[in-house]
């Protein structure tokens, strides 16, 4: 098992520039799941707490089956339009993307008497589901570049090669990969190392990303309503996911002809990271009908729990010294991969509808996500130098701890009836940051998850068919740094740098529309 104890750590101690696995970034993105099924759901923000009926609510509520009195098959396929204005060092950058993709394919199969039958049973109807809703897309691009005069990202491969001693003879290293490359030098005398990129005449900085994957849950429901009372419901969850991540940081100097005694010209540092996994979470809830006007709702998830591989693949090229040089996994560095579990946080959701009788309805969901609880579980005993997984386990999970904290999310929505087979809907939603002012002022890559959601939709209901079109605009900010530089015991040899913050202003824009039969 080639990976190393040093970039299962490089996550928290390199930050974005040599991000690999069990990155507490990469925690956060697979444990921030936000429903994205039927465009009903859509459109009026996705509050389907206790408004039911609608097949993503197998994914929030699964008492929502005790509104069924038919059965139904729904699919939904999807397009996503994003775009991320980035600044960094007073330079704007603007990228945009789009996809295709499928939210929600699912099958509700009910059991609800008529007449006499109905009177007589104290279930009204009893439903049954399965199928897939789409939690998470993970598909971003955006690049920010700038000129620096005060620090290089080389100096993380000086800070590397002086904090741990030897490491420039170990493949997996940074302090390798910048004295192979010729980027840093050994001081004869002191044994210390420096940089020779004269980063005091400027330098051109530009780092480039690309994201993309999802999670798809795959669900099994069972849902009832009991004397048109209660609603209760359980839905087992297998999520499966797959992530990637594809990042390019590249460094030119302004003026090379000038003060540059070591005829450093340009570096180019990649990384591909691709995390793949499947889990089990299980999902209980209600729904009271306190009035013919009035429901609540209540539903607990476990979290999920995961087994995940990793796999990571560094390279980096570079013109210094009068030598072009280039490492990549097939000709010196480490191909890295391990397989390890990870459990995300528990969720609870508490809601209430308003029903209008036959207006439509007003809805509420209110979600707390314990985002202290995500915990990593690395393989027992020890890595290739000899270190036990058991202390990399714990300095992550611990940093965990200090980054996040527990958030609360509010939904708001409602649908509109205009016509017996008509109606509008709309929702706004607003997600509580999960970062502490510790996480927000020491995570290189933090995102200010106070996202806000705008919704609208529109429906058709006939009597077998049904159509709807959803709209979810999002907005959020990110704040990034390229590179991280670690001088913590470092008492000579380097020099502190402050590394300079990227502004990531992200706009998504996802477009739904649902094909429902109902038999």
């Amino acid at each position: 098992m080639q990976f190393r104890k040093y970039v299962l750590l490089s996550a928290i101690l390199a930050g974005p520039l040599m991000a690999g696995a069990q990155d507490i970034t990469e925690a956060f993105n697979l444990s921030n799941q936000n429903v994205q099924g039927t465009a009903r759901s859509m459109g009026f923000g996705n509050a389907l707490g206790s408004v039911g009926g609608d097949f993503s609510s197998l994914s929030v509520n699964p008492a929502g089956l005790g509104v069924y009195r038919s059965s139904e098959l729904t699919f939904t396929p999807s397009i996503s339009i994003n775009s991320a204005n980035s600044n960094y060092q007073g330079n704007a950058t603007l990228d945009n993307s789009s996809r295709l993709r499928v939210n929600n394919f699912g099958l509700v199969l009910t059991n609800a008497p008529k007449g006499a039958k109905y009177d007589r049973r104290n279930w009204k109807s009893v439903s049954f589901a399965f199928g897939v809703n789409k939690t998470a897309d993970f598909h971003r691009t955006y690049n920010y570049s700038g000129t620096n005069y005060t620090g290089s990202a080389s100096q993380m491969f000086e800070s590397d090669a002086n904090l741990y001693p030897g490491n420039d003879t170990f493949k997996g290293s940074l302090a390798y990969m910048g004295y192979q490359s010729y980027l840093i030098n050994q001081d004869s005398a002191t044994g210390l190392f420096k940089t020779v990129v004269p980063y005091s005449n400027g330098v051109n900085q530009q780092r480039t990303v690309e994201e993309g994957g999802y999670i798809h849950e795959y669900v099994l429901s069972l849902g009832g309503n009991y004397k048109e009372v209660l609603m209760l419901g359980v839905t087992i969850g297998i999520p499966s996911f797959n992530y990637w991540k594809n990042v390019s940081y590249t460094e030119s100097l302004i003026n090379p002809a000038s003060n540059n005694p070591y005829n450093f010209n340009n570096f180019n540092y990649s990384s591909s990271l691709s995390i793949t996994g499947q889990g089990l979470n299980a999902k209980f809830g209600a729904i009271y009908k306190v009035s013919d006007n009035f429901r609540l709702g209540a539903a607990f998830h476990t979290p999920s729990y995961y087994t995940i591989r990793d796999e990571f693949d560094p390279s980096i090229s570079a013109n210094s010294q009068g030598y072009s040089t280039s490492l990549n996994t097939l000709n010196s560095l480490y191909h890295n991969s391990l397989d390890y579990n990870f459990n995300t946080p528990w969720k609870g959701v508490l809601s209430a509808t308003i029903l209008l009788k036959n207006f439509g309805f007003i809805t509420c969901d209110y979600e707390y996500v314990d985002y202290t609880s995500m915990r990593y579980e690395l393989p027992s005993g020890l890595d290739d130098n000899g270190n036990s997984f058991l202390q990399t386990q714990n300095a992550i999970n611990n940093e965990i701890k200090k980054v996040y904290q527990p958030a609360s999310n509010i939904k708001i929505g409602g649908e509109l009836k205009l016509t017996k087979f008509f109606m509008a809907r709309a929702g706004f939603g607003y997600y509580g940051n999960a970062y502490t002012k510790y996480g927000e002022a020491n995570s290189e890559h933090a995102y200010t998850t106070q996202r806000i959601d705008l919704s609208a939709g529109l429906g058709f209901r006939f009597q077998h068919f049904f159509t709807d079109l959803g709209l979810v605009h999002s907005t959020y900010t990110g704040y990034e740094q390229p590179y991280s530089v670690d001088y913590s015991g470092v008492t000579s040899g380097s020099t502190a740098t402050v590394v300079p913050t990227a502004k990531v202003d992200y706009v998504v824009n996802n477009l739904a529309l649902t094909l429902g039969f109902k038999f």
